[in-house]
């Protein structure tokens, strides 16, 4: 495959912090439906749209990972970038049990691309296989020019993603911190989340670096640290 293609194959290995479990405030009955999926227990395939880092990536991998405990084979291939190739990004996707297929919304009005992605639904659909989409908008908004792959799409289970509000903020990153052992004071918590961007990839990017400087510096985060760290280098 080439390397210009942001896929994660078969067999792939999803970060160890993109689990179902670690998803913050999802909505009610969403988690089970993408275990049913990830088990091959489901004959509908899942659509999720939401806003930018309401977590649909994440909800992608989570899923993947679910499969691939299960013995099954996943498939994740992000469709940003690819407007124009995706039958060639494609190729080989139909050995997967599960597929998720990321940012439908790139890939809108490029009928070469509608066509590549509606014969491949209709593959992995004849085939028992299951399917899981992400974008921003519901089928009916995304501005797709293929009337019979908005009716595929339309058929899904469709679930809408919130946007977090600060106490779900706040405990992505307490869930976060735990997950790697960091010792993140309320104070500090605070304290960051009055200054960070309210964007998610943005907030996660920046409990990153503090996590390499915690771990470089030995020190727990506090806010002095994080003043410390923010302030030298505000990113």
């Amino acid at each position: 495959m080439s390397e210009l293609v942001p896929q994660l194959p078969l067999a792939l290995r999803a970060p160890p912090e993109e689990r179902l479990s670690r998803y913050v405030d999802a909505p009610l009955g969403l988690p089970d439906a993408l275990r049913a999926l990830a088990a091959g227990a489901s004959a509908s395939g899942v659509y999720l749209h939401g806003a930018h880092a309401t977590g649909k990536t994440h909800l992608l991998l989570a899923t993947c990972a679910e499969a691939e405990d299960a013995g099954l084979r996943a498939a994740y291939l992000a469709l940003r970038g690819l407007r124009g190739r995706v039958r060639a990004a494609a190729e080989g996707l139909d050995a997967a049990d599960l597929l998720a297929l990321d940012d439908l919304d790139a890939i809108a009005g490029s009928r070469e691309d509608e066509i590549a992605l509606f014969d491949l639904h209709n593959r992995l659909r004849d085939a028992g296989r299951g399917l899981l989409y992400a974008a921003a908008d519901a089928p009916d908004a995304l501005g797709l020019g293929l009337p019979d792959l908005r009716s595929r799409l339309a058929q899904c289970a469709r679930w809408a993603l919130p946007v977090l509000d600060d106490a779900g903020r706040a405990e992505l990153l307490r869930q976060r911190a735990a997950a790697r052992g960091l010792d993140f004071e309320d104070a500090a918590l605070e304290w960051l989340l009055r200054r960070a961007s309210r964007d998610l990839g943005n907030l996660t990017a920046i409990f990153d670096r503090l996590d390499r400087a915690s771990l470089a510096a030995q020190r727990r985060l506090t806010v002095p640290f994080l003043r410390q760290v923010l302030e030298a280098d505000p990113g």
